[in-house]
C-alpha cells in the first residue's frame, strides 16, 4: 500500500482561507508531518500546532526539487500547494518525478473552480490559461469574439499585462474582473475594461476575461497569410492547410520545423492543441526574430526557435513525432538526418518548389513510398476591370510514415 511507503510525499491543497478551510484529512496529515515544504505565504497559513519543520521553496524550484526531497527522505514529507495540486500545480510535477505510488494528493478546490463559481460561469465551457510561469502572450491563443477566459496570475502586475495584450489584440472593450484572495477573509473583486485598466490588485489573483467583440481568428490550420509578418518566405495559406493535414498533429506531440521561414507551420502545429510542442530551425537571424514575433502575436510564445543550418543544428534535439522540411531540402544530409531521427511511426512531410528539390523527393518516394501530391493554387485577382486567375508556383508535397 502507498500509505506504508516511507518515501511517500503527501501534497495538500490549501486555499487563501488557510487552516480553517482544510478538511480533517488535510489537517491530520499536516499535524503528523515531519517536514512541510511550500511557499512562504502558504507556510504562514499553518498554525503553531503544526510542529513540523517548515522549508520554503528555493528559486528556481524545479532543478532543486529532487535534491530537496532526498535531503528530507524518511521524515514524512508534506507539500503545500495552492488549490488543486493537480491543476497547474506541484502535484503533477511530483507524480512525474516519483511516480503515482510515491505521491498522495489531498486536493482543495482550484482557483479556477472558485472563480467560475463567483462569476456564475460553467467551468467546462471556459478556457483556462496559466501565466504563473508562462509569458502573457499565451492569452492571445484564446481570444475570439464572445469567449470567456480565466487567467491564473503570476503576481499583482499580471492583470495590467493581460489588459495591455487584450488592447493590442483588438479587444480593448473586453471586460476584466480580477478576483483576489479567493476563499479567504480578504476576498475582493474589481472590474473594468482592458483599454482603461488602471486598478491595483492583490498578488494572489485570478483574472476573468469576457472578450466581447474583437477580431475573429480561425482555430483550424490555414490562417490568412496576412496573419503573419513575413519577408515573403511563407508557406501560403492553401498549401499550409494541406501540409498540416499531412503532418496530422495530435495532443502532446513534438514537431521539428526545418527551414522555418516565417514560422507558420510550427505556429499552427502548436495552435492545434495546448499540449503540442515544436521547434523551428532557421538559418537567418532576421527570420528567427520574425518567427518569434509571429509566435507571440498568434498566442504560442512557447515555440522554440533555433538559429542554425540543418543537419548540424539537429544534433541533440528531442526525438520528434513529426518533421516538416520547408527549406534546405537539397542541403546534403538533411533529409536522411530527419528520417533517421523520427520515432517509429513518426511522419515526415517535405515541400518542394524547385526542380532540384522535386527530384530529391521523387527519389525518396521511389525508395520509401509514402504519398506524393502536387498542388497548384490559383487566386482570383483584378485584370483591368475584370477578374482573372494568378497561379502560384506549384508545390510538390511528399509525406511518409516511418
Amino acid at each position: 500500500m502507498r500509505a506504508d511507503n516511507p518515501d511517500l510525499v503527501t501534497v495538500v491543497g490549501i486555499g487563501a482561507g488557510g487552516w480553517s478551510d482544510l478538511g480533517r484529512t488535510g489537517q491530520r496529515t499536516l499535524a503528523g508531518a515531519g517536514v512541510v515544504l511550500g511557499s512562504p505565504r502558504q507556510l504562514d497559513l499553518l498554525p503553531e500546532s503544526v510542529t513540523a519543520s517548515r522549508v520554503p521553496w528555493p528559486t528556481p524550484l524545479l532543478p532543486a526539487l529532487p535534491g530537496l526531497l532526498a535531503a528530507h527522505q524518511g521524515r514524512r514529507i508534506c507539500v503545500l500547494a495552492s488549490g488543486d495540486p493537480m491543476f497547474h500545480g506541484i502535484g503533477a510535477t511530483l507524480v512525474r518525478l516519483k511516480g503515482i505510488d510515491g505521491v498522495r494528493v489531498i486536493p482543495h478546490p482550484s482557483s479556477a473552480s472558485l472563480a467560475a463559481a463567483r462569476m456564475g460561469w460553467p467551468l467546462a465551457a471556459v478556457d483556462v490559461v496559466s501565466l504563473i510561469t508562462g509569458p502573457v502572450d499565451a492569452v492571445r491563443r484564446y481570444l475570439n469574439p464572445g469567449q470567456r477566459v480565466l487567467v491564473l496570475s503570476r503576481d499583482a502586475s499580471t492583470p495590467a499585462a493581460v489588459a495591455s495584450v487584450l488592447t493590442s489584440a483588438g479587444y480593448g472593450s473586453a471586460r476584466i474582473t480580477v478576483l483576489s484572495q479567493l476563499g479567504g477573509p480578504g476576498e475582493a473583486l474589481v472590474s473594468g475594461t482592458a483599454d482603461g485598466w488602471s486598478l491595483e490588485c492583490d498578488p494572489l489573483n485570478v483574472i476573468a476575461v469576457e472578450c466581447g467583440d474583437g477580431p475573429r481568428l480561425s482555430l483550424v490550420p490555414g490562417l490568412p497569410d496576412s496573419a503573419y509578418e513575413t519577408d515573403g518566405q511563407l508557406t501560403k495559406r492553401e498549401v499550409r492547410a494541406v501540409t498540416m493535414a499531412a503532418l496530422a498533429p495530435a495532443p502532446g506531440e513534438f514537431l521539428w520545423d526545418v527551414g522555418g521561414g516565417s514560422g507558420s507551420i510550427g505556429i499552427e502545429w502548436m495552435r492545434s492543441h495546448p499540449s503540442c510542442r515544436a521547434v523551428t530551425l532557421e538559418s537567418s537571424p532576421a527570420r528567427c526574430a520574425t518567427i518569434r514575433t509571429n509566435a507571440a502575436m498568434l498566442g504560442v510564445p512557447g515555440l522554440e526557435v533555433i538559429e542554425g543550418r540543418a543537419p548540424s543544428v539537429l544534433a541533440g534535439l528531442p526525438t520528434p513525432d513529426a518533421v516538416f522540411i520547408g527549406g534546405g531540402l537539397t542541403a546534403e544530409g538533411v533529409l536522411d538526418a530527419c528520417l533517421s531521427s523520427l520515432r517509429p511511426g513518426g511522419r515526415l512531410v517535405a515541400n518542394a518548389v524547385t526542380v532540384e528539390s522535386e527530384a530529391l523527393i521523387a527519389a525518396a518516394y521511389a525508395r520509401l513510398g509514402g504519398s506524393l501530391t502536387r498542388l497548384t493554387v490559383s487566386r482570383g485577382s483584378p485584370v483591368g476591370g475584370f477578374t482573372g486567375w494568378r497561379t502560384m508556383m506549384p508545390v510538390t508535397i511528399w509525406s511518409v510514415t516511418t
